[in-house]
């Protein structure tokens, strides 16, 4: 099956600085959209977390988003992957981005009327992460068909560089536009946002055509999952990142603590919101312009253990100065990790699995936030916000320092001398698993 378009051949890019990918025009126009539609998420993050606080006031029922955004990913994100991998992963993302759109016009239009409840916000969340499911393996396994293999790693480093800078800048705005315009407003500014994504796959030169797998359904699934059992570090490293992110989130409790902690109001909820993403853009910033990693599994068990000591730092203050500092430090270490993974993972897969890889990573990655808010809620209720945030810091530290030891060959992992080779430390993939296409290109971008 022939491919309209396939990444331009620059085997010399991969040692250069990771901005280098912006000259790439698909990657360059779905890069800066999704900068667009993450804006306007972070800006429901917020107004979706006031409101829940606002009608309740329970740490619990705060905690309990958090379940219902984890529930979607552990019922649908296999198969999820399974949908990444079958046809055009344009279209699919294409059909998830107006489904959200839909949805978070309907938060905002019963908002507007006075007849939101709980049960609906819970029912939109669950509605909205399932949709989730299957757009988030299918972005991440379409860039690496916007970009040559040997800029995966540059394009990994800058996507998590825009969702953090527009991740600063989203809780920041929300909170203004909360305090200013009310709740329903900022549901509308995250419906429009959606615009861009959609609008940005419409303009996409790229037509990547996946070969048919050759299972489908579940064996298509366990495919993937036979895949990830034959590679330790892989799966060792996505194992850290859904523990140490489980004990770690406090995002859910930023509420209680900007309301009852710190007095600070919901301009300060934005503050506390944004100051994460901040230290996450320093962070990814940093990425952009240093050598490709060479050790990234080694610089991924650091910044585990930098976020978990930020944590317990940011459960113990009582300023806000102080939270936010900590809580930037947090998200730049997290930034690093983040980054490492995501070169790690699609340099490791082969792409008849990347969807199906991705959407194992996505589980992990989102599974393991969106749980551990219920836990901190839960925790919260008992304990208090504080301690219940540094109980999570010290679970964080723990689980660095059980990972390290119980999978030595994270720390060991290196990259080859140049990022276009295999990186070492994982087992060879083999054959392809389906057909590949052998026709020419029919062009480059």
């Amino acid at each position: 099956m022939r491919r309209e378009h396939s990444p331009p051949k620059d085997r010399t890019a991969g040692d250069g600085p990771a901005f280098r990918v912006l000259r790439h025009r698909d990657y360059r126009l779905l890069w800066s959209c999704q900068i667009v539609s993450t804006l306007g998420t972070e800006i429901q993050r917020v107004a979706i977390a006031w409101q829940v606080f606002r009608l309740t006031g329970d740490p619990l029922q705060l905690g309990l988003l958090g379940l219902f955004r984890f529930a979607p990913v552990i019922l649908f994100g296999l198969a999820g992957g399974v949908v990444a991998d079958r046809g055009d992963r344009r279209r699919t993302l294409l059909l998830t981005q107006i489904v959200l759109l839909g949805t978070t016009a309907v938060l905002a239009a019963l908002t507007a009327a006075d007849r939101v409840s709980m049960p609906l916000i819970y029912a939109l969340t669950f509605v909205s992460a399932a949709v989730n499911a299957v757009g988030q393996p299918t972005r991440q396994a379409l860039i690496p068909a916007l970009v040559p293999r040997a800029e995966v790693a540059g394009a990994m480093t800058l996507n998590v560089l825009g969702w953090q800078v527009a991740a600063v800048t989203g809780p920041a705005v929300g909170g203004v536009i909360i305090a200013s315009f009310g709740v329903a407003t900022a549901y509308a500014v995250d419906a429009v946002s959606f615009l861009a994504v959609i609008a940005a796959l419409l303009l996409l030169r790229a037509r990547p055509v996946l070969p048919e797998l050759s299972v489908g359904g579940l064996a298509a699934a366990l495919e993937g999952l036979r895949f990830l059992r034959s590679s330790p570090i892989l799966l060792g490293v996505m194992g850290l990142d859904f523990l140490a992110t489980f004990f770690g989130q406090s995002m859910t409790l930023m509420p209680i603590f900007a309301d009852r902690i710190l007095h600070a109001g919901a301009r300060g909820l934005g503050l506390l919101y944004s100051a994460p993403a901040a230290g996450a853009v320093l962070g990814s910033l940093a990425m952009s312009v240093a050598p490709t990693l060479r050790r990234p599994g080694f610089v991924i068990l650091i910044a585990v253990f930098a976020y978990g000591c930020c944590t317990i730092a940011f459960g113990l203050s009582q300023e806000l100065g102080w939270a936010l500092l900590f809580l930037a430090g947090g998200g730049a270490a997290d930034a690093v990790s983040m980054a490492g993974r995501a070169t790690i993972r699609n340099l490791a897969t082969p792409d008849a699995l990347r969807g199906r890889v991705s959407a194992a990573h996505s589980t992990f990655a989102m599974g393991g936030p969106q749980l551990g808010e219920f836990e901190a809620g839960a925790l919260a209720r008992v304990t208090g916000a504080g301690p219940a945030v540094v109980a999570g810091g010290i679970g964080t530290l723990v689980t660095a320092a059980l990972v390290a030891r119980l999978v030595p060959g994270i720390a060991a992992y290196r990259v080859g001398p140049s990022s276009a080779d295999a990186p070492t430390g994982l087992p060879p993939t083999g054959p392809p698993l389906a057909k590949r296409p052998t026709a020419p290109a029919a062009g480059d971008r």
